[in-house]
């Protein structure tokens, strides 16, 4: 089974989506989208720019924690990673985003 982009519209009427792999585990999630067209402008930007290594910003979070962003060419983050147990742990995360991103289908719950 191939990833896929699930968009939703949240509570607040903002949108934002997830990229699940294969398995069903979310490998990157979106910020707040205001329009449901936004969203799917940034679903296009995360399979454009996912295959291109230096478009990833690997960090640790606050608790340090290794976790990754997803940067579009103008440096925006489109995407972020869930924490990982090690920097190895991210890094197989980030060829599972490069893996699913290009050809993931779209469920649009929104």
């Amino acid at each position: 089974m191939s990833g896929k982009f699930e968009l939703k519209k949240s509570s607040n009427g903002q949108f934002h989506f997830n990229l699940k792999a294969g398995n069903g585990e979310i490998i990157l999630s979106s910020e707040m989208y205001t329009t449901h067209a936004a969203a799917l402008n940034g679903i296009e930007s995360v399979r454009k720019n996912a295959p291109t290594d230096e478009r990833y910003e690997r960090k640790n979070a606050k608790n340090g924690q290794p976790m990754f962003n997803l940067k579009a060419a103008n440096h925006q983050v489109i995407g972020s990673s869930e924490m990982y147990s090690s920097e190895r742990a991210r890094e197989e995360g980030i060829e599972s985003v490069k893996k699913n991103a290009p050809g993931a289908a779209l469920d649009d719950e929104a």
